[in-house]
């Protein structure tokens, strides 16, 4: 591909306004570990909404996308978009009990929800395990997506894409703290979105695609599909059917975690007002789902057309390196098409995308080790000064962890498939720590250990040419680890009461899980947020983004009736939420402390 002297200028200008609230955050940021990795608790709701959406488009999303509907159609998107369930969870059940907590990382919870040296194993062995390892994955899978968007556009082998890559990132994160990623990431959103735009209407203009009419004429009909063809019930089951009755609540995955953790925690943590919590999230699941899709989706889609094999991109680019070819390859493969000043405009939108990504997995991974295990275990006592410069010293060494783990990784989808079965079978366990008294810290020990145990098992029969279908031994994991951690939280012994009542009148859960503890905090503790207008916003939240998403897909492809149903949907879930808001948030707390 061509980058013209213009498209650098577009790049280095884009790189410029990023950097720019990095420098003016600097000196904020170094105040102490609050202002460092939470942003001193006073971000508005629209500022971590988009922050968060920025966070999740990284340069893997497009790429992955790509990767599902080259191999099994628009509806394999099911695979992700099940994960809506989730966040809507999070929004209406969580978001204001994560920032009632108080706590300064998602890792603190547990010794403030527990008690005794299991709570404290778990806070440290999770600020490890997540930290390090899990962030690492996570990195890493980012990380080769920029090195094939680089070897295709730029023709740079990884080695080199992965050095200027790290340096930038670590720049970047170091420097700033989470109010200079949250605001560059505002701006790198904006950026990103005209990108992954242009890149579709350029896809659809190419002589093989004729257009979104040639489009729909040219391609198969079942690739367009929004459900699975039910009459293959293996595929229906794999990427529908599992998603949306086991996946979306058994499994922890990062930006969608049951109950919400990782970076989404980090910003609900970050907000100034249970309000701005639950706004700012709400924001971030209709622009995660309903925004961004179809962008991806018809690029990937026109791929089709212009790239029929795997063999028709080696072909065109001789230059990549053979081991970096696949399905995610056809998304960057597609941007050759885009003239000067729209390359340049791509280019600034995925490194956009990439830095608001690492940076946020830099941050959050960080805000682990130092808070929640360096500080925690090895070096308590210490100045804040001391404890932001071991973050800024822990940042450059994860990012050169995560850089060398780039190299074992072959696609984004075994990446995906990877970070599903890791944290499979945890996920109910962390939706219903909130709601039950008697799950205790052993009961996340048992989970996370075996959740882990036999999911690698799995991935490593796999390596080894054992025949395995995700699906399966995605449900078998789930049942497996559900089983264990049922088990020993029934056979071990409670958490202490006097910390149970503790936390009851911190967060004020709802529902009759907490009944017994209820009953001895006192009546001084304000009442629980209501469970049933909970369930009716969750309700009300998933229709209003499927019908934006699958009304917007109606239209683009000219399926005008299921569109126009779709359209009535949305308007009516819509003004359901508009009634139903202000009753939520009347029993939010407005405090900013």
């Amino acid at each position: 591909m061509r980058v013209l002297p213009v498209d650098w200028l577009i790049v280095l200008i884009a790189v410029g306004l990023s950097f720019l609230p990095a420098v003016l955050m600097a000196r904020r940021a170094g105040r102490s570990t609050a202002e460092f990795f939470t942003s001193g608790r006073s971000a508005p709701w629209w500022l971590i909404g988009i922050s968060m959406v920025a966070t999740t488009f990284s340069t893997d999303t497009p790429n992955l996308v790509t990767n599902l509907v080259r191999e099994k159609g628009v509806a394999n998107n099911w695979q992700w978009w099940a994960f809506l369930l989730t966040g809507m969870a999070t929004v209406f059940f969580y978001s204001r009990l994560w920032r009632r907590s108080r706590v300064l990382t998602d890792l603190e919870f547990y010794e403030i929800r527990y008690a005794g040296a299991a709570a404290t194993f778990v806070r440290g062995f999770r600020a490890l395990y997540l930290g390090l390892f899990f962030n690492c994955v996570i990195i890493a899978s980012v990380n080769l997506a920029a090195a094939k968007i680089a070897n295709v556009m730029l023709g740079w082998p990884m080695g080199k894409t992965l050095l200027i890559c790290a340096f930038i990132n670590v720049a970047f994160a170091a420097t700033s703290g989470l109010w200079g990623v949250l605001v560059t990431d505002f701006i790198q959103f904006g950026i990103a979105m005209a990108g992954s735009i242009s890149a579709a209407y350029f896809a659809l203009k190419q002589p093989e695609v004729g257009g979104l009419s040639g489009l729909v004429s040219r391609i198969d009909p079942g690739t367009l599909h929004l459900l699975p063809d039910f009459g293959d019930w293996g595929l229906t089951l794999s990427i529908l059917i599992i998603p949306l009755t086991v996946q979306w609540w058994s499994v922890w995955y990062p930006g969608a975690e049951p109950g919400g953790g990782s970076y989404i925690a980090q910003r609900m943590l970050a907000a100034r007002s249970e309000r701005d919590a639950m706004a700012g999230t709400l924001l971030f699941n209709v622009a995660h789902y309903a925004l961004r899709s179809w962008p991806w989706i018809l690029v990937a889609l026109s791929s089709i057309l212009v790239y029929p094999s795997l063999s028709d991109i080696a072909r065109t680019f001789p230059y990549v390196d053979p081991r970096l070819i696949g399905h995610d390859m056809a998304y960057p493969a597609m941007l050759r098409f885009l003239p000067a000043g729209f390359m340049g405009l791509m280019l600034a939108g995925m490194l956009a995308a990439y830095v608001s990504t690492i940076s946020t997995q830099l941050n959050w991974g960080t805000s682990y080790l130092v808070h929640d295990l360096y500080r925690r275990f090895l070096r308590p006592g210490a100045s804040e000064h001391h404890y932001v410069t071991a973050g800024r010293v822990t940042t450059v060494l994860l990012m050169a962890a995560a850089a060398t783990f780039t190299f074992a990784l072959d696609s984004a989808r075994e990446t995906f498939d990877l970070l599903l079965s890791i944290g499979a079978g945890t996920g109910l366990l962390y939706l219903l720590r909130w709601f039950w008294w008697r799950i205790n810290a052993w009961s996340e020990i048992s989970a996370m250990i075996s959740s882990f145990a036999i999911s690698i098992g799995f991935f490593l029969a796999r390596k080894g040419g054992v025949e395995i279908a995700p699906w399966a031994s995605l449900v078998l994991t789930v049942l497996a680890t559900t089983i264990v951690w049922v088990t020993v939280t029934l056979l071990t012994r409670p958490t202490g009461e006097a910390a149970l009542v503790r936390f009851y009148q911190l967060v004020r859960p709802a529902g009759p899980g907490w009944k017994p503890i209820a009953a001895k905090a006192g009546p001084l503790v304000a009442p629980p947020d209501p469970l049933t207008r909970s369930l009716i916003g969750w309700v009300l939240g998933c229709v209003f983004v499927y019908a934006a998403l699958f009304g917007a897909g109606s239209f683009i492809f000219g399926n005008t009736g299921p569109g126009v149903l779709w359209a009535v949907l949305f308007l009516l879930s819509g003004i359901g939420l508009l009634r139903l808001l202000p009753k939520l948030w009347a029993g939010a707390s407005e405090e900013t402390a």
